[in-house]
């Protein structure tokens, strides 16, 4: 799961604020952070609310005054947990955007792609499997980039980044991870096998992390073991498409328990999250209009609050699920901190009913 602790002044003093996941804005909990201790896990962090600005990794460890170690001009603003990755690691980059021109496939560390490749650009790249840092100088120097598994078309909107090395997240990286109570097997983070036919027969594939695509795996998937943690399950790649809760359980046939038409292409765990839960959700788009803010369930936001409409939402704790119908049935969508503008690319998803994922399902 990972967690760390921000203090506001150097040597860690002055008031604390712990994390155990990511946190989009510690604006609430800390007016500045000079120092940290990242207990257990890997972090992304970024100097800009909402993970943007640049970008800095940290492991386990202590940073006494990380502004000073990193030459970092600003102090951290938000946070990003890495999952721990442990299969394979697959990535293609591209000479342009839109994954045009050269192209090469790299499933390794690679400290100058104009010593291996003779490419002096890289503009585009599609991270298929495994957590990725890309410098933009050789020999994993100057500014980094965090890339998770997706698909990312252009780089322009990241400053004009010219990255020259790329390096792999490994689980070496100094995780400590625990175990939930009770529990002398299952880890935080999760631990999910599918297989191509139903009644786990047929080939298999075991994931313990995000997968962005299953079709280097296996061609179909028709019944799971889903052996701990809670995931998200999407019936077409890059997480996309309709969305399925799944927690620790056997599904021998999830298409006929879930009404599914189509097989799950991509999945992404859902970290344990132990802390409180806030939500305002908006009326319109923008944040604009009513505002309700949410530190619980609801069954019913037309009972509620009399709300009609819900089109965009800031969650600022934990981890959500949210139904185009009351009293959780329906269509879901899964929300993780952050803020969400609009919902019109969800195919006008009407959401009338909220529920908190709860470190109880795990």
């Amino acid at each position: 799961m990972g967690r760390v602790i921000f203090y506001e002044d150097r040597n860690f003093q002055g008031r604390s604020y712990e994390c155990s996941g990511d946190c989009a804005d510690m604006s609430s909990y800390v007016s500045r952070c000079h120092s940290c201790r990242v207990e257990s896990g890997c972090f992304m962090m970024y100097d800009r609310p909402n993970y943007m600005g640049n970008q800095y990794f940290f492991r386990s460890g202590e940073y006494a005054d990380y502004m000073s170690m990193f030459g970092m001009n600003e102090c951290i603003r938000s946070c990003r947990m890495i999952p721990m990755h442990r299969g394979s690691y697959r990535m293609k980059i591209y000479e342009r955007e839109n994954f045009m021109g050269q192209m090469y496939e790299m499933m390794d560390d690679c400290d100058s792609i104009m010593d291996r490749y003779h490419m002096s650009n890289c503009q585009s790249c599609h991270v298929m499997d495994g957590h990725w840092l890309m410098y933009d100088q050789p020999h994993y120097r100057g500014k980094m980039s965090y890339f998770r598994p997706g698909e990312y078309r252009s780089f322009s909107n990241m400053g004009g980044m010219r990255f020259m090395s790329m390096r792999r997240i490994m689980d070496s990286c100094n995780y400590v991870w625990t175990q939930p109570l009770g529990s002398d097997n299952a880890t935080m983070m999760g631990k999910v096998i599918f297989y191509e036919d139903r009644n786990f027969q047929g080939r298999s594939y075991e994931c313990m992390g995000d997968s962005g695509d299953f079709s280097s795996h296996m061609n179909r998937c028709h019944s799971c073991r889903v052996e701990s943690g809670c995931w998200m399950m999407y019936d077409h790649p890059n997480y996309m498409g309709n969305q399925y809760f799944f927690k620790r359980g056997e599904y021998a046939d999830y298409m006929s328990m879930f009404g599914m038409s189509n097989c799950i292409r991509s999945c992404r765990n859902i970290p344990m999250y132990k802390g409180s839960y806030r939500m305002r959700i908006y009326e319109r788009e923008n944040f604009m209009g009513q505002m309700h803010e949410m530190m619980d369930d609801c069954d019913n936001v037309m009972d509620r609050y009399r709300m009609s409409h819900c089109q965009s939402c800031h969650v600022m704790d934990g981890h959500w699920l949210m139904y185009d119908q009351p009293n959780y049935r329906g269509k879901m969508s899964y929300f993780r901190p952050g803020e969400y503008r609009s919902f019109s690319n969800m195919g006008g998803m009407r959401f009338m009913s909220m529920r908190r994922i709860m470190d109880s399902m795990y």
